[in-house]
């Protein structure tokens, strides 16, 4: 890249088997356009490409996590969708591999919609997260109404949808939307050691058990366990499985081949 050049919308960073994908627009508050579409969707496909690669964090750059949708854009006429990954390149199709937002200063609109399409959420102190679309006539149509409901109380989600006002990260934490609080500055650093924590365990393991708690909300009764059996199976007859009950036995750390 030259001098001349622009700086690409989205960042990808190896962290040993973490993959760290940056929005890269602090000038518009990592708003996101068209280019940041397509390159968090290439980022997630690498993420899941690559057996070296177990876990994902986003973030932003700039010391704010994404404002949404870039309306300047939009108004332009440009779509900042991706193919059947949707809005920012990640709401309707994330990763198969696990995935945690890293918040600083904000996560609204949008912003809040890529980082609910994440598996696990870490937010700095005092970073407001939201969904003002209402404000400017717009709808949260990027997961937040699909998504907030299933997890958060009704009246919660409502006076968020309706008022368009955000909410401190420390109230989301209350409702269990996000798992740690990390001082201001080091939300990146606290993602880093869950996923530390998540990378030493079976690959397979943490593909399918992410598979199952996604999907098992459409599940029947009469047909659960039979889902269930259908995705776990091949994994429990892994050869993962047996080295992980060898080296439980042995007292050592497991390798895993992912398979």
């Amino acid at each position: 890249m030259t001098e001349s050049d622009p700086a690409p919308a989205v960042l990808t960073e190896r962290r040993g088997s973490v993959l760290l994908i940056t929005i890269n627009r602090p000038e518009v508050r990592n708003a996101v356009n068209g280019q940041v579409a397509e390159g968090m969707a290439i980022a997630l496909d690498e993420l899941d490409a690559d057996a070296e690669l177990t876990v994902g964090i986003v973030t932003g750059a700039g010391g704010f996590f994404c404002a949404g949708m870039d309306l300047g854009a939009f108004a332009k006429g440009e779509r900042p969708w991706f193919a059947d990954r949707g809005f920012a390149g990640i709401t309707q199709r994330a990763a198969k591999k696990p995935l945690i937002a890293a918040i600083e200063g904000f996560a609204v609109a949008g912003g809040l919609e890529i980082a609910l399409s994440c598996d696990m959420i870490v937010a700095a102190t005092g970073a407001k997260m939201g969904i003002p679309e209402s404000k400017r006539s717009l709808i949260a149509a990027g997961g937040a109404l699909l998504r907030m409901p299933r997890r958060m109380p009704y009246h919660v989600v409502m006076e968020l949808a309706l008022t368009g006002d955000p909410l401190p990260a420390e109230r989301f934490h209350e409702f269990g939307i996000v798992n740690r609080i990390a001082e201001k500055g080091q939300a990146v650093d606290v993602a880093l050691e869950l996923a530390a924590a998540i990378a030493k365990n079976g690959p397979l393991s943490l593909i399918v058990s992410k598979q199952i708690v996604q999907e098992q909300q459409d599940w029947t009764l009469e047909n659960m366990w039979e889902k269930q059996g259908e995705l776990a199976g091949p994994v429990m007859m892994s050869q993962d499985a047996k080295e992980g009950a060898i080296a439980f036995k042995e007292k050592r750390d497991p390798v895993w081949q992912g398979k």
